[in-house]
């Protein structure tokens, strides 16, 4: 859903950051910091202006942080160019634009009939059409067909807006729903079961340690690497993620963290000297360090064990 395309349909930047910032992320979280960002970065000139700590600082806790670093490579090369190009070919051209983000722009901000399918759109179409296993070549045509005549983009939206609020994957609303009495799904009296579900590949499971370094009321920070998972956010010094949990004495805990590909647990430890490249974050002020989740987790955690321990002394 096109968080953007009800206030300013017309402006590709509005559309293009929605969107970056909905994908594998909830409407309820995006909205907010979406919000944060307009206010903070109106157009993609301002934007493409930012330096990237202060763009990955606000990006902090919207995850998925290669979106935030293909965002800022996307942002400067459309300021260069002078603008967005028009079309979802031209548009796939930039950094982190894929299919579906460049067919959404195209149809929202400029009226091009793209076909954009994400999963809200896809489950529309496969119920309305009987589709149990829809293959996406499939399910753009039939969004095209229902484009014909009509504005792209608010086809688009009303399919986006239909899937996230009535045709939901469990306990559709079909009763209250505008295409009932031509859905195959609905007819069939389970429409639950369209289309199918995908199958899993199992998630391997990591293990990892974070040192937690503190010294007069400071904590060494370091940022990660730009390139990777992560890439370019404050975190807690550590080493190499692997599948063989790491041995300690001195662990203050562990934090569980699912990304995408795998999960992970992460050991905080104490560590009495700084390592790596860094700076020292007062402890006071650590909320304003821009942690990623799993990290802002972890500084919870120590810091949850320091008053604890000073509670037991």
């Amino acid at each position: 859903m096109a968080v953007a395309a009800r206030r300013t349909a017309s402006d590709p930047y509005v559309v293009w950051l929605s969107e970056v910032m909905l994908q594998q992320t909830t409407v309820a979280t995006v909205i907010p910091r979406f919000e944060r960002f307009l206010a903070r970065w109106p157009t993609v000139q301002a934007l493409a202006g930012a330096r990237d700590e202060e763009i990955l600082t606000e990006w902090a806790g919207l995850g998925y942080y290669a979106r935030a670093r293909n965002l800022i490579a996307c942002a400067r090369e459309v300021a260069a160019r002078g603008g967005f190009p028009r079309t979802a070919a031209e548009l796939r051209e930039l950094p982190g634009i894929g299919a579906y983000t460049a067919a959404a722009i195209a149809a929202i901000a400029f009226a091009e009939q793209a076909p954009a399918v994400d999963t809200n759109v896809e489950r529309v179409i496969a119920r309305v059409q009987g589709l149990a296993e829809p293959a996406r070549a499939q399910t753009e045509r039939h969004l095209l067909d229902l484009m014909a005549g009509q504005r792209p983009g608010d086809v688009v939206q009303a399919l986006m807006d239909l899937g996230a609020t009535v045709c939901r994957p469990k306990q559709p609303r079909c009763g209250t729903c505008p295409l009932s009495a031509h859905c195959i799904a609905y007819a069939s009296g389970v429409p639950e079961r369209f289309p199918g579900p995908r199958k899993r590949k199992p998630r391997p499971h990591r293990h990892g340690v974070a040192w937690w370094i503190e010294r007069d009321r400071h904590v060494w920070l370091v940022r990660r690497p730009a390139k990777g998972l992560l890439g370019g956010m404050a975190a807690l010094p550590g080493g190499d993620w692997t599948e063989t949990p790491p041995t300690s004495r001195s662990s203050l805990g562990t934090v569980r963290h699912v990304f995408t590909h795998f999960s992970l647990d992460l050991s905080v430890e104490r560590r009495s000297e700084p390592i790596g490249e860094g700076w020292w974050h007062p402890v006071d002020l650590l909320g304003e360090a821009g942690f990623p989740t799993l990290y802002r987790r972890a500084v919870e955690l120590a810091l949850a064990a320091g008053a604890n321990s000073r509670a037991a002394a």
